[in-house]
């Protein structure tokens, strides 16, 4: 099983309507982009975050689906249409567990 952890930041003009949208996005992939074992995303509640608001965990049944899951249609919509007017800053992490 693959983990892929994304954590966002936000620029200054983004609204939490959109926010909120991201979020609800970000969700729907878990139905809907194949070999998705589990996603969870939240919003941060560290002081440490150092501007991150939101968080992202993905877990992949392996690596082929996390491949095939960067170029898919679903995911490029939202990364294109939902997260790229509002994105700022992005750390990703993906380990095998």
């Amino acid at each position: 099983m693959i983990e892929h952890i994304v954590l966002f930041k936000f620029n200054d003009n983004a609204t939490t309507a959109q926010i909120e949208a991201l979020t609800k996005g970000l969700h729907e992939m878990a139905t809907a982009i194949p070999g998705i074992h589990s996603l969870v995303v939240s919003e941060n509640k560290s002081s440490h975050s150092k501007g991150y608001t939101l968080g992202l965990v993905v877990r992949f049944t392996d690596w082929a689906a996390l491949e095939a899951y960067i170029p898919h249609p679903v995911h490029q919509a939202l990364v294109i249409d939902l997260l790229g007017p509002i994105h700022a800053d992005l750390v990703a992490f993906d380990y095998e567990i």
